[in-house]
């Protein structure tokens, strides 16, 4: 089984038999044998060309692409070949049945809801009255009659959970609301960059599968995303993207140093980048007992077992319930 591969180097990557090179601009060569590569993280400007990209397809390999930030800023992704043109009508069909749209969307939610819940009464002596606002818009937002509605409902958990931050976390880390675009604060910068990461792991995670990932319940769907990875992150953005933060954090992992301000926006430098990726690697890869499989799996393979049962609701009619962290 292949892993991730992150480049952070500006340079240029070649292919020659079966392994891959990435040169850097002082000429330094790094062969990586093609069977251990599943995805490309691309962060440094690098130069390939279509015989490279021919060649990797034939492996199923995603090449995710960051900007100068680096923010997610796309994925190439290979003709897909695990498809199937019945799920993908059932897929269609869950979408357009409103009560089954709004149903598989309030999971979604309720499962994220959950997540973050389960992350703030870890301080619950600081945030009882944040975990007291979250349950009552859970019940609002479970009892929503409508998209909008659900995501109205989302969005003042979301900022309520964010609210309370402020009330764990170090001093120095402290802020006033969400910002995306562009992250102009320190939190701002370690959320949009985990999510980003967190995308790009579901879509590939997806990939794996026969859904089609342009087809989502909670998202609109729409030309130039791939929503349904959207949705299912919303389920894992809290149960493993914000514990790296906070761990990052109060453990002093993170400093000034691995953050960059300029004409203000607020990013992390290299270093930053790399601390956070060994953290969210490892989360990836730690696994925990599970009780319907009675087997070990890992954090990056319940992604994919969520995919599956997407898959069973929208092809058997089965109640779709997203995971709630047990352990």
């Amino acid at each position: 089984m292949g892993r991730d591969y992150y480049i952070f180097s500006n340079g240029r990557i070649k292919r020659k038999e079966n392994t891959i090179y990435f040169i850097d601009e002082q000429e330094n060569k790094k062969g990586i044998p093609i069977e251990s590569i599943e995805r490309l993280h691309l962060f440094g400007e690098i130069d390939l060309n279509t015989k490279f990209l021919n060649y990797i397809s034939k492996y199923s390999i995603l090449i995710s692409i960051y900007n100068y930030y680096g923010f997610y800023s796309g994925t190439y992704y290979s003709k897909k070949k695990n498809v199937s043109g019945f799920l993908l009508i059932n897929q269609g069909m869950a979408y357009t049945n409103y009560f089954k749209r709004l149903e598989i969307a309030k999971a979604f939610i309720d499962s994220a809801t959950h997540h973050m819940l389960r992350n703030i009464r870890r301080h619950k002596d600081k945030t009882k009255e944040y975990i007291n606002k979250i349950e009552e818009e859970r019940i609002i937002m479970n009892n929503s009659n409508s998209i909008e509605e659900l995501m109205g409902a989302e969005g003042r958990i979301r900022k309520t959970y964010y609210e309370s931050y402020n009330e764990f976390l170090k001093e120095e880390f402290k802020f006033n609301r969400r910002e995306k675009r562009p992250p102009t604060d320190k939190i701002n910068a370690l959320i949009s960059f985990g999510n980003s990461l967190m995308y790009t792991t579901t879509l590939s995670e997806i990939y794996k599968t026969q859904l089609d990932p342009t087809i989502s319940y909670l998202h609109q769907p729409s030309t130039k995303r791939f929503s349904l990875s959207l949705d299912i992150s919303e389920i894992f953005k809290p149960l493993i993207v914000d514990p790296i933060i906070f761990t990052l954090i109060n453990k002093n992992i993170l400093n000034n140093k691995d953050f960059i301000e300029d004409n203000g926006i607020c990013y992390l430098s290299e270093l930053g980048r790399k601390k956070f990726i060994t953290e969210y690697e490892n989360k990836l890869n730690t696994t925990i007992k599970h009780r319907s499989l009675n087997r070990k799996v890992s954090y990056r393979y319940l992604i994919r077992l969520e995919c599956y049962k997407l898959i069973k609701a929208v092809v058997e009619d089965e109640k779709y319930k997203g995971l709630k962290a047990w352990w």
